[in-house]
Order: C-alpha cells, then structure tokens, then sequence
C-alpha cells in the first residue's frame, strides 16, 4: 500500500525484511582442509568415442586372367559372378566355358556365315560325320560309339550325313561330357579373337582348362594372344560335398555313378592339370581355395549369400586385397 515499507509484521508488532521462501537458501559448514600437495594432473573424463572405416565400393583395374578351377558342383560360376559384383568388373568380364561353347552352337545353328566360319577355320563342321576317320581321332570315334543309341535318339538317323561333328559338340554340351582338347582351343581362341574388351581389363576365366592338355593350350592362345594370367584359384570341396550339392539341384544326370565318375574325372586330370600350371606359371600365382565355408544365421539355417560371400572374402584376400579392405558395406562375414 502506499507509504508502507516492505518489511512484514512479526507476532510482537516489530517489523522485519520480507524474504522470499523459494530465494531462501541454508548452507552447511565446511570444516576447513588443507590443500593437496601438486602433482600430475588427472586426465579428464570424456565419452567414448570410436572409428570405423567403411568401403562401399571396391574398383580393380588391370589386365589379365583370372582362372576358376575346380571339381563339379564346387560353385565356380556363382562364384565368379560374386567376385565381378565385389570387385566392380561388368558381367561380360566373367566367361564361363560353358557358356562359351553353347553361345558357339546356338550361334552355328542360327547363322550361316558362322557356321561355314567354324567348319573352315576350327575344323568343327555339320557336314563331316563324327565317325569319320578321315576328319576325327581314333579315340574320338571310339568315345562317341559307345553314346550312340543316345545319339539316335537326338539327332535324326535318316539325315545324309547324321550325327556331325557340330551334332556331337551339342550331344557333349547337353550330356556334361568333355569336348576334344583341340575343339576346345578352337573355340576359346576365336572366343578371344571376337572379344577386344578382354585384351584390354581383367576378366575371370571359369570352367577351363580341365586337363594338362588344355592347359597347355590355353598358354600357348593366351602367348598368342598377348594375354597374362594373375591368378588360378583352386576351389575345393570333398567328395561327399560334391554329391550333396548335386542332389540339391535335382538334375537327372546327377545318379550316383555319375558323380562318381565326375569326382574321379576330377582326380585324374584336373588336379594334374593345376599342378602343370602350378609349375609353368609359379606356385605364388595358384592358390587354394576352401569352397565350403558355410555361414548360419541365428535360427541355425545355412545362409547361402554369406556362405557365398564367405568364399569370395576368401578369394579376393588370395588377389591381394588388403585385410582392412574386407569389411565391404560393414558386413564383414562371420562364420562357424
């Protein structure tokens, strides 16, 4: 009110300072210590802190093979396409030799020009029969007589000239069975000719060479050629692991004898055909390979894209990578 000052009224009448309840503080009394003595400081407490270094993209450049080897069903294609897409190289960067040779049939079917082209130049023709001993082997001929009910059945018997060389390459392609050493050089060379963005990066060869006469062959069309190998990845897996891959594919050629005689086809002429490379080329430039490194998820179920990706972590460490390298997208593979 006017004229009032601002001091409260206490029970005696007598007036005292106004103060404020929530400006009102009490302070405990500190016994007096003395000073410590000095001595190093002490670091400061902060919070934790970290780095981690991440590629999103690993980018190779070069030139040069890369050759894929290795028994059936051992995974060279997948695999293949698996280092193209870690290591950025296009899909026409990977030739698969199976694919090369059924391109080469279809091709010799549909074209003319390429069809005369083989004949003439490759010495695989539609008009020379495959039992001919003028044009073919002795142990061709033998080889393809012991399929010939299955040849009756494919091709047409009645035709002037049946079963023609060309007719036996297709029969072999759809049967899984090997091709002549010297067709195969053939076909690989004009493959390369035809090719020109292979001569200039690095491309990934699989499925080829099979036996130390193809890989004597493939040298000498790569010497030809101009063309350097980097690296033979031997991919390995065991017996038993070949047959329980063929059976999850369910194919009709994939019978108990036949993976048998695959396994051991394996055995006797592509392993000494690494070893031959192996000698030519220098034991630094062949590598093996464990192709069966399966990866689990929590619930105990086989993830194949990281057991894939497992194998390829594996493959890439073998071109040289570096270690810190390897945790792509942060998804660096864990297996058990």
């Amino acid at each position: 009110m006017p004229g009032s000052d601002n001091r409260a009224i206490d029970a005696e009448g007598g007036r005292r300072p106004l103060v404020h309840p929530a400006k009102f503080r009490t302070f405990a009394a500190v016994p007096h210590q003395p000073l410590p003595e000095k001595g190093p400081a002490l670091p400061p407490q902060h919070a934790p802190a970290h780095i981690r270094i991440v590629v999103e993209k690993v980018h190779v450049e070069g030139r040069g093979a890369i050759l894929l080897t290795g028994p059936s069903s051992c995974g060279k294609g997948i695999i293949a396409e698996s280092i193209c897409a870690f290591l950025s190289l296009p899909p026409r960067q990977h030739v698969s030799m199976g694919d090369v040779l059924r391109q080469t049939v279809t091709r010799a079917q549909e074209d003319t020009a390429f069809k005369q082209l083989l004949a003439a130049d490759y010495g695989i023709g539609d008009q020379i029969c495959i039992f001919d001993p003028a044009h073919n082997p002795p142990e061709l001929i033998k080889k393809a007589s012991r399929y010939h009910p299955e040849l009756a059945t494919a091709f047409d018997a009645a035709a002037p000239d049946p079963y023609s060389q060309l007719d036996w390459l297709a029969f072999c392609l759809d049967n899984g069975l090997l091709i002549p050493d010297d067709w195969a050089e053939s076909i690989i060379d004009a493959h390369f000719a035809q090719s020109p963005h292979l001569h200039r990066g690095l491309f990934i060869l699989d499925g080829y060479p099979r036996t130390k006469v193809a890989a004597e062959k493939l040298l000498a069309a790569f010497d030809r050629q101009g063309i350097g190998i980097i690296k033979v990845l031997h991919l390995s897996i065991t017996k038993d692991e070949m047959k329980q891959r063929a059976q999850g594919r369910h194919r009709s050629d994939d019978t108990e004898a036949a993976l048998d005689s695959r396994y051991q086809f394996y055995i006797e002429n592509v392993q000494p055909c690494i070893d031959y490379l192996k000698v030519q080329l220098g034991p630094q430039k062949v590598t093996l390979i464990d192709a069966n490194q399966p990866v689990f998820d929590k619930g105990g179920q086989l993830d194949v894209e990281q057991s894939i990706r497992a194998v390829t972590i594996s493959v890439v460490e073998a071109l040289g990578l570096p270690q810190y390298l390897l945790d792509l997208q942060g998804k660096r593979t864990n297996t058990h």
